[in-house]
């Protein structure tokens, strides 16, 4: 069995007095990816903050094992920094208290950013670069700490096609062949397709579906979830069955 660097028991979130979400019980195991998928205010981005252990939980138990980076959703950056400043920054556990970055944590920082397709722009100032551009360097200063378990908030919120489909890539790499565990959030179903191995679906406050990727991400369920209908198409390829999910044209 994958072994589980975080998981909810029974666990019920309410930030602020407000309950999101009541009885969830899931893990993030190694070399895995879970999806979580919902419209807005379902609560994923609280769900995501339960499961770094950010917020308190009111009731049910968080257990955690390994080192966890978080990338939250539009992370800034707020001041001027070099991009391999920023990425070294990701480092930080690795030192002592006021010690100053090493050569290995420069290298771990070029290797990081090497992995995610931004190694030309290291000396680049962020303020100079995209938001996609940015999150990736976000997403490079979270593998530079060397993480077992990485979380990320809407990830793909601020790329093109063709950096979302870099960024998965980049993702299946760490968990499948690195053994990390991953979870993101996303409004898009095909980010689940590309990705992921198993989705969770909120519906609401006592209602989710959870399992593997290609049982839950039914058009049914997928047309429940978003309130309008879905249709699952699917393409034979030489990886493997290709899927995607699109709104009915000229559905409500």
């Amino acid at each position: 069995m994958p072994e589980a660097f975080v998981s909810l028991r029974n666990a019920t979130i309410a930030p602020g007095g407000h309950e999101v979400a009541r009885d969830v019980t899931l893990e993030v195991t190694a070399g895995q990816i879970l999806a979580i998928l919902g419209p807005n205010g379902r609560g994923k981005t609280t769900l995501i903050k339960a499961l770094v252990g950010a917020l308190p939980l009111c009731a049910g138990n968080r257990e955690g094992r390994g080192a966890v980076a978080y990338v939250p959703q539009g992370a800034g950056i707020g001041f001027d920094y070099k991009v391999r400043e920023v990425v070294v920054m990701g480092r930080a556990r690795h030192l002592g208290l006021f010690q100053s970055p090493r050569m290995a944590d420069y290298e771990a920082a070029e290797a990081a950013l090497a992995h995610v397709g931004m190694a030309d722009l290291h000396d680049r100032r962020v303020t100079t670069l995209s938001g996609g551009e940015r999150q990736l360097v976000m997403i490079a200063r979270a593998l530079a700490g060397e993480c077992d378990l990485l979380i990320l908030d809407e990830p793909a919120s601020a790329l093109d096609l063709k950096n979302q489909h870099k960024l998965f890539g980049i993702l299946r790499t760490l968990a499948h062949n690195n053994g990390l565990g991953i979870a993101f959030s996303t409004h898009v179903p095909g980010h689940a397709f590309e990705a992921a191995d198993r989705a969770l679906l909120l519906y609401g406050q006592d209602r989710r579906v959870l399992g593997p990727v290609a049982e839950v991400l039914t058009e049914d369920a997928l047309s429940a979830l978003y309130d309008t209908p879905v249709r699952v198409l699917e393409q034979a390829a030489p990886e493997g069955t290709l899927r995607a999910a699109v709104a009915v044209a000229g559905s409500p």
